[in-house]
Parts: C-alpha cells; structure tokens; sequence
C-alpha cells in the first residue's frame, strides 16, 4: 500500500505541475497580453504587422484551456542578417542557439518542452498551393502547457532582445498551433503507464 501511496503522491504533483488548470483566458488577460505584445515590439523597434495583431487575438478569444503544439518547419539563412539590415559575423546555428537559450529556460520552467527535433532528408514531398517551400532544413514539435504559459513566454521582457536572433538566423519559416485530437506522446499519459507497471512489480516485493 504504501508503494502505491508514494507512486500516486508523485504522479499527482507531476499532473497538477503539467497541466493548467486555470481555464480559458479571461478579457483581462487578453487585453494585458495583447497591449503587453504590442509594446514589446514597440521597444524593439518593430511595427506589427494588423494580420498579426489579428492572428493573436484570435488566438486568445477563442482558447480552449487546453495545451496545445506549434508545428515549425525551418529553413537557416546562409547570409544571416538582423533586422535592422546588419549582417551578422555568427553563423545561423549559433544565432538560433543563443535564442534557444532563453526560450528552453522559459519552456520548460512552465511545463512546456520539445516533443521532437529532426532534420530533413529530402525536399517537399508533397506541395500545392504554396511557393518557395520545396526546401527545408529542420522540422520541431513543441508542446506548451497552456497559450496562457506561451503570452507568458513570448512577451517575457528578456524576449525583445532574444527575438532577433531568431529572425536573422532563419531563412524562412512556417509555424502554427493545433490541438491535438490523438497525442500518445503525452507525459501524463506514458508516466502513468510507467507507475502501474512499476507499482504491479513492486507489489509482490513489499508483501514479503
């Protein structure tokens, strides 16, 4: 019994550490993170494009609670350029380390992680009704706990002067959120498998 207490304790901090539990975004909470984005990108020096205001307050008015993964298909700039139009002496890898840096710290201090990373092994398979994507170099499955967890992460102060490494190392890019409909990947899930499996074995053991 007491195997199955210490299994059960452990697997409950994990879930309520990895799940959010607040609910959707409240219109507090978008106005906060979308005046909060708007003057981030004014202290850089960008100016937001209204599609992008658009897509972000999409995003917010319409959360569901629930975490979601960004898909990213990358493809690294030869020539990388900041941009303010400064070419860098750094290679794009190590510009995309330095972000990363900063991003995993962020990502995983609130529950969210890569789910995998690989590179490309041929050039666009299958293509329709887009142009200048036959090549790219990397694709990445990222899982965040929440869009709470990602406003929190992508209008973190630090973020003004990390994002433009991100955009001079990168050639172009593509990303995109989705929810998932079937994830077997899921932590929650596999660590629970893992406890029963290892609870049944110890079972025998602790009778002794």
């Amino acid at each position: 019994m007491k195997v199955w207490i210490s299994l059960l304790v452990i697997y409950s901090s994990f879930f309520i550490w990895y799940t959010d539990f607040g609910g959707k975004l409240t219109d507090d909470e978008i106005q906060y993170y979308g005046n909060k984005f708007e003057s981030n990108a004014l202290k850089d020096g960008r100016v937001l494009e209204p599609r992008t205001m658009e897509l972000l307050q999409k995003f917010m008015e319409e959360d569901s609670g629930k975490q979601f993964l960004m898909v990213n298909v990358i493809d690294m700039s030869e020539n990388p350029t900041f941009p303010d139009g400064t070419v860098s002496k750094e290679s794009a890898d190590n510009l995309m380390n330095e972000y990363m840096k900063h991003m995993y710290g962020e990502i995983l201090k609130r529950a969210s992680h890569p789910v995998f990373i690989g590179s490309a092994v041929n050039g666009s398979m299958d293509l329709v009704g887009i142009e200048n994507a036959e090549f790219w170099e990397t694709a990445a499955l990222f899982r965040y706990k929440s869009r709470r967890a990602f406003l929190e992460i992508v209008t973190h102060p630090d973020m003004n002067s990390k994002h433009k490494y991100k955009i001079a190392a990168l050639e172009k890019t593509i990303a995109f959120p989705v929810e998932t409909q079937l994830y077997l990947g899921d932590p929650r899930l596999l660590l629970g498998f893992i406890f029963l499996i290892l609870g049944l074995l110890l079972r025998p053991i602790t009778r002794r």
